[in-house]
């Protein structure tokens, strides 16, 4: 199944949130799901896309080619779709 998560590219300002994340991550990798997220390597995005990776799930990474061409893009993803932009 694919699971799409929307979140931060930042941490936030409580580390229950990155806990969090953590948890929903390592929950999706060995459940045998897909994540399907914004593609970024920071933050919470970054957080919850090694999580799923490091469990032996898939990530796959949707991110606008200005995104790409900042290099805000998560190296190692299963898969990186590259839009032309946010809409």
């Amino acid at each position: 199944m694919n699971i799409t998560v929307y979140l931060a590219s930042s941490t936030g300002n409580d580390s229950k949130f990155e806990e969090a994340v953590k948890e929903l991550g390592s929950w999706i990798g060995a459940s045998g799901n897909t994540l399907v997220y914004g593609g970024s390597k920071t933050g919470l995005m970054g957080e919850l896309a090694q999580s799923v990776l490091q469990a032996g799930g898939k990530v796959i990474g949707v991110e606008p080619q200005f995104f790409v061409d900042e290099e805000y893009q998560y190296e190692g993803l299963t898969k990186l779709i590259v839009t032309k932009d946010m809409a």
